[in-house]
């Protein structure tokens, strides 16, 4: 009974306010400085995803690890593909995410969609687009969180390139799904 009521305060608190953009902008860039200052590094994810991914490989297939040069240089060999400053970062933004979702009202189980899609085809949209841009962010060599703030904040050129490429791909697209937004 115990277990229910705190459930129950957790998902059921009054929704605050979200805040101020420009205040969230300069939170972000304070983090960003920090973790170039802490770890020498800046943010993303991404590398996180593979290398967890390199380690469930490295645990089922380990002679598969040592045959693919890209899971190699992760997991080859005795390293461990979880040591690495990324994956600590991964783990404390969804870890953050969830506190501040608890801690501001916004801890639920939702689908957010148009009227004229289904739950299903929702999350299979979703499920399909995060794949499609994972693989295009190892592709690229870099999440939006990695090209676009690390890169961005030290000006390579590369990651305003890519940046300006999924804006310009995410406003094409938007054509052909708007249909399940409206």
């Amino acid at each position: 009974m115990a277990k229910q009521r705190w459930l129950e305060a957790i998902f059921n608190r009054p929704e605050k306010a979200y805040a101020h953009p420009y205040l969230g902008g300069a939170v972000l860039g304070v983090v960003l400085f920090l973790a170039f200052l802490v770890t020498g590094n800046g943010l993303g994810s991404s590398g996180a995803t593979s290398r967890i991914d390199a380690a469930v490989v490295d645990m089922v297939a380990p002679a598969h690890v040592d045959n693919t040069p890209y899971l190699l240089k992760m997991a080859g060999g005795d390293r461990n593909p979880l040591d690495d400053w990324i994956v600590p970062v991964f783990f404390g933004a969804l870890l953050g995410g969830f506190a501040s979702g608890a801690r501001n009202g916004r801890l639920k189980f939702t689908t957010t969609k148009g009227p004229r899609i289904s739950d299903r085809t929702r999350w299979l949209m979703s499920f399909a687009g995060g794949v499609i841009f994972l693989y295009g962010a190892r592709m690229a060599r870099g999440c939006t969180s990695g090209q676009a703030l690390s890169g961005g904040a030290t000006l390579a050129a590369g990651s305003w390139a890519i940046m300006l490429a999924i804006f310009a791909s995410a406003y094409l697209l938007a054509w052909f799904v708007r249909k399940l937004w409206l």
